[in-house]
């Protein structure tokens, strides 16, 4: 595809790009797990018991200074105690400050895929999201168990197994680890339990046994009903009445039903589908159960934390109250936390509109931290909408960060930077507790992620006239600065996910997709610069500037040094003049 044709994909209307369906002909590679199970271990909370209790989250003390040298400011041992964590309660609509049950311990539970079929850039927004918070709760020092579940039982799994003439549990066991691979490319970290709807029948049956027995819900020919007239509360997580439940639009039309808006706990079996026995007959549990089931018998019937994407709030994590309190009086959830729709021109991207891209798609193109920064850079309740442009915006300042991070420790290796004083200038010393209250105090208001990113920008730019400037250069304990500075915002970096286990191989495979965006090979593009290095020497001016100009047009910057000529990806010069009109 050409340059042109190219630019014209820059918003996708179709449900899927022909450049796109193209593209994702040729195999990816497959993840390396190794990396995100190693940094999952380093960060891995103790085992997590609701019944064990444990002292308080403990601060940092206030800041502790090693040894002073020739009167400059000492490098601080320890930083000052994180700001309190406010969360924006879904239930209350309001940011309410955090405070977990048992002090110490966080229980979070977030409802997982339905697996059959690719997960969508939808999806990775509402996992990157909680990911962002298991890594923050953990730099909090809170041990945390956070469950994820599969959703491998389920109509629609039923539907497509039949489509292509597979076992439902087969295929749904098939796209559970195509699940993994996704969320090991953008470097969620695994959560500590990952429970599957198939693998907890008896629970769900014993909870639904336990919600019969307290009178809330009935049967009717094999299957079982969840009454709502029996949960006065109900509506209250969404604020909608219950004569809003119109049958048909989200539940289920059923003549048989006390009241249109009563929803499934059972289905009894129907032939060539998947079914367990039960006290009223071979089936299978309805949607909302099992969510119920599975948080209750790892967390327990009350937890901190229960997430999800802003259309789970009706109808799923409403049923879901009803049946957990149904079950059990005491049931309780602190807060309810919800991400907000990724939109596609303004409107819900989904699959039911067909205007959704599978993870897959888009990582052919950009690098999947691309897509996680991109993803970061709105706040998580605020919608987003997907555009090649913002994507092409993320992965130019992604580049930039990395590039930096590699000038600074490259510098570093060559001036032995383990041979370093333990003082600061105060400037540098001042950056750093800047960008710690900055970063912090972001973070802690409702995961803030687009402040806590723009944070780092300031440490970055002092970082490049340390290394690229006359007076930089010249700097007292320039090296000092360089390397607390880069160990400051590698350290912030890592709480956002997005230190890679090599910058280098980052940034050459940042440059690869820029290529691949524009339909160029390397060896094309070096013909490029040898044939404007030769209009130089001619004294060509005019076809080398317009040589230039057409690479910058296309998202190719050249630079020019006394070695010869290099490139870097950059955002496309079309892209940048719309950016900066807006």
């Amino acid at each position: 595809m050409g340059t042109a044709s190219l630019r014209r994909c820059c918003l996708f209307s179709s449900p899927i790009s022909p450049f796109f369906a193209a593209r994702f002909r040729r195999q990816l590679p497959v993840p390396d797990f190794s990396s995100l199970i190693l940094a999952s271990k380093r960060l891995k909370s103790p085992s997590f018991s609701r019944t064990i209790s444990s002292s308080p989250r403990s601060s940092s003390p206030q800041s502790v200074f090693c040894g002073v040298a020739n009167g400059r400011t000492p490098i601080p041992a320890e930083t000052k105690p994180s700001p309190d964590l406010y969360l924006f309660n879904t239930m209350t609509k309001e940011k309410e400050l955090f405070r977990p049950r048992v002090p110490g311990r966080v229980g979070m539970y977030v409802c997982g895929v339905t697996t059959y079929d690719l997960s969508h850039i939808g999806h990775a927004r509402v996992y990157v999201t909680f990911d962002i918070l298991y890594r923050f709760l953990k730099h909090q020092k809170y041990d945390v168990c956070y469950v994820r579940n599969f959703t491998d039982v389920d109509d629609k799994i039923i539907a497509r197994a039949n489509e292509l003439g597979e076992d439902p549990l087969s295929l749904s066991s098939r796209y559970c680890d195509e699940f993994h691979s996704d969320m090991a490319y953008l470097q969620c970290l695994p959560p500590s339990v990952e429970p599957r709807v198939s693998n907890h029948m008896n629970q769900i049956i014993d909870m639904i046994k336990q919600i019969l027995d307290n009178g809330c819900a009935y049967i009717i020919d094999g299957d079982v009903y969840f009454s709502v007239d029996k949960f006065p509360a109900y509506g209250r997580l969404s604020g909608r009445k219950l004569e809003d439940n119109r049958a048909g639009e989200r539940v289920a039309v059923d003549s048989r039903k006390q009241n249109p808006a009563d929803f499934a706990l059972w289905k009894s079996a129907k032939d060539g589908e998947p079914y367990w026995e039960s006290p009223w007959g071979p089936g299978r549990p309805g949607w909302h159960i099992e969510c119920s089931a599975m948080s209750a018998a790892y967390l327990g019937h009350s937890f901190d934390i229960h997430g999800g994407g802003m259309d789970l709030v009706f109808p799923h994590h409403e049923n879901e109250i009803a049946q957990s309190c149904a079950a059990c009086s005491k049931s309780n959830i602190g807060y309810w936390l919800h991400n907000g729709f990724v939109t596609v021109n303004e409107e819900k991207m989904s699959k039911s509109l067909k205007n959704f891209f599978t993870i897959r798609e888009v990582i052919e193109l950009y690098h999947p931290l691309a897509l996680r920064f991109f993803l970061i850079g709105t706040h998580y309740r605020s919608p987003i909408n997907y555009s090649m442009t913002q994507l092409d915006i993320a992965s130019d300042r992604l580049y930039y960060i990395y590039q930096t991070i590699c000038d600074c420790e490259e510098t570093l290796h060559q001036h032995h930077g383990n041979d370093l004083k333990d003082s600061l200038p105060e400037d540098t010393l001042q950056c750093i507790q800047k960008l710690h209250l900055d970063f912090e105090s972001s973070m802690s208001d409702d995961l803030h992620t687009p402040v806590a990113l723009a944070s780092i920008s300031e440490p970055l730019r002092i970082i490049n006239d340390l290394l690229h400037t006359r007076k930089g250069g010249k700097e007292e304990l320039r090296m000092e600065s360089l390397s607390s500075l880069v160990k400051e915002i590698k350290n912030l970096l890592g709480i956002l996910g997005l230190v890679p286990s090599n910058y280098s191989e980052v940034l050459k495979q940042l440059r690869e997709r820029a290529l691949r965006r524009v339909g160029l090979t390397e060896d094309e593009l070096l013909l490029k610069i040898e044939e404007r290095t030769t209009a130089r020497k001619n004294k060509q001016y005019d076809k080398s500037d317009e040589i230039r100009r057409g690479l910058a047009a296309i998202g190719i910057t050249l630079m020019d040094s006394h070695t010869g000529t290099t490139w870097k990806p950059t955002v496309p010069h079309d892209v940048h003049e719309h950016a900066n009109a807006m």
